[in-house]
């Protein structure tokens, strides 16, 4: 979009059926629903710039021949578990759960309490998006608009959650650690009212027809869910850097292809920002 601003013609090529990427996924966690305004956004820009815009559409060595520069914003992948059971029926990553959360059954082991666990948690916890019913929104949190009561606050009556979840980290620091500041407090205190269970210290041991295995205080246990989420990470999407640079184009990397640690939609703006004006 900022390149297209500045002149230049811009195609931009996505293999799925529509734009977004990693917002996608942001904008179906309850209390995100924002971002579905982030992406009406950058669709009516594009269309302003006179983006070429090709979905359905994956980038392929001989389909970027034509151009003179090359930006490689393939984003990030579900980081996968690497243990016994890893491909049990019952493990899903975490973008199979925001994307088909009826595929997760009532009992739910999260791997990962970072950013990643706790949205999916979020998800997994709800029924429908709370967040854009004002009613059951001031219910949840206690907030009396009406004023009846002294400084318009009621007692909060959260929802009961439709899922009995434990989020499992190997760390043994708080989890959430390094959620956001200002948000941080909400989501936790929106998951220990959906009772919502954290166990820290873990080691993954295995996974089978039982459940999920691990030891934690020197302890073996098995936690018999029906669904096992990993959201331990993401992994960039590399694959094409080096063809394009073996066939002598010029190619440039942002966003979390270029790092995929703590993933930063700021951060990843920024970069093709920047880039754009370097052209």
């Amino acid at each position: 979009m900022a390149a297209a601003s500045r002149g230049h013609q811009v195609v931009l090529f996505e293999r799925r059926d529509e734009l977004g990427g990693q917002f996608n996924y942001a904008r179906k966690i309850p209390g995100k629903e924002e971002f579905n305004e982030t992406l009406r956004y950058f669709r009516v820009m594009l269309d302003k710039h006179d983006v070429e815009v090709r979905l359905n559409t994956a980038a392929t060595l001989e389909a970027l021949a034509e151009f003179d520069e090359v930006v490689i914003a393939t984003g990030v992948m579900p980081r996968e578990l690497t243990l016994p059971g890893a491909d049990h029926p019952s493990v899903l990553s975490y973008a199979e759960a925001i994307e088909r959360p009826e595929r997760v059954g009532p009992t739910v082991a999260v791997i990962g309490a970072g950013g990643i666990g706790f949205d999916v948690s979020e998800l997994l916890a709800h029924e429908g998006h709370p967040a854009l019913d004002l009613a059951a929104w001031c219910d949840e949190w206690g907030v009396d608009l009406a004023v009846g009561e002294r400084g318009g606050l009621k007692a909060p009556e959260p929802p009961a959650s439709p899922r009995d979840i434990v989020m499992l980290q190997r760390k043994t620091s708080k989890p959430g650690k390094n959620l956001g500041k200002t948000t941080g407090w909400v989501h936790r205190a929106s998951l220990k009212q959906r009772g919502v269970k954290t166990l820290t210290g873990c080691e993954y041991l295995k996974i089978d027809d039982q459940g999920l295995h691990i030891r934690r205080d020197g302890q073996e246990q098995v936690l018999d869910v029906a669904s096992i989420v990993v959201c331990a990470g993401q992994e960039s999407v590399r694959e094409l850097i080096a063809p394009l640079e073996q066939a002598g184009r010029r190619v440039h990397v942002i966003g979390g292809a270029d790092e995929a640690a703590e993933l930063d939609a700021k951060r990843a703006i920024d970069q093709g920002t920047r880039l754009a004006a370097s052209l």
